[in-house]
């Protein structure tokens, strides 16, 4: 695709984070657009970047590893997102790699991530991922041991939890998984809420999100892999 494709799908997806944002009475500037460049090589990456977009996810270290630093030494003050699963023997990579994971949801995850933390004395952001679905095939803390998994995060990690992501089932209305992830963030006074992709993201917003996490509307259907 050319890269006026890819640069255009971004200025919609922003004119739509705009109307949700007005539709329910919040500043544009509270929603954070992660541009989800999975699967996707520099040459759909670069035209996005090129039309302002900063903020980047990634679902697999090792691609992220492939072709960030190229793309990041070209364009400084890039913001790169790990919203994949992240096993516990990748942690040291990826805080050497992301501002933020959104995908943290075992204690052997959390006693990685504090000792990478320590170490490296390098904080990425940090997000619980909440399974609302209760979803054998998914990972995620089930919603009734969010609360006991978030303090086990604090005072037995000395981790600092940020916010919450979720992902709701695919053959379900999205919008009381967002509901029910925001208020459990609530209860914990986390502010940060990862919700809504490229299908669903306006209801997400409705309910809070703080980040969306969109790729298919900016870059296009992406391979299988």
């Amino acid at each position: 695709m050319s890269p006026a494709v890819f640069s255009s799908g971004l200025a919609a997806v922003r004119a739509e984070i705009e109307r949700a944002c007005r539709e329910a009475s919040r500043d544009p500037a509270g929603v954070t657009l992660v541009a989800v460049s999975k699967t996707f090589g520099a040459d759909a990456i670069e035209p996005v970047i090129v039309a302002g977009q900063r903020v980047f996810g990634e679902n697999r270290v090792q691609e992220a590893k492939s072709k960030w630093p190229a793309l990041t030494a070209r364009h400084p003050g890039i913001e790169l997102h790990m919203i994949g699963p992240l096993q516990s023997n990748k942690a040291k990579e990826a805080v050497a790699l992301f501002d933020a994971i959104h995908s943290v949801d075992r204690p052997s995850l959390c006693e990685a991530l504090a000792k990478e933390i320590t170490r490296q004395g390098r904080r990425p952001r940090l997000f619980v991922e909440i399974n609302t679905g209760a979803e054998a095939q998914k990972a995620g803390v089930l919603p009734q041991d969010a609360d006991a998994f978030l303090a086990r995060c604090r005072d037995e990690h000395g981790l600092t939890i940020d916010g919450l992501m979720c992902i709701p089932p695919a053959d379900e209305a999205p919008a009381p998984h967002f509901a029910l992830t925001a208020k459990i963030a609530k209860r914990n006074g986390l502010a940060l809420l990862s919700m809504g992709m490229s299908a669903d993201f306006p209801a997400a917003i409705a309910m809070g999100a703080t980040h969306v996490r969109v790729g298919s509307a900016i870059f296009g259907a992406r391979e299988k892999h």
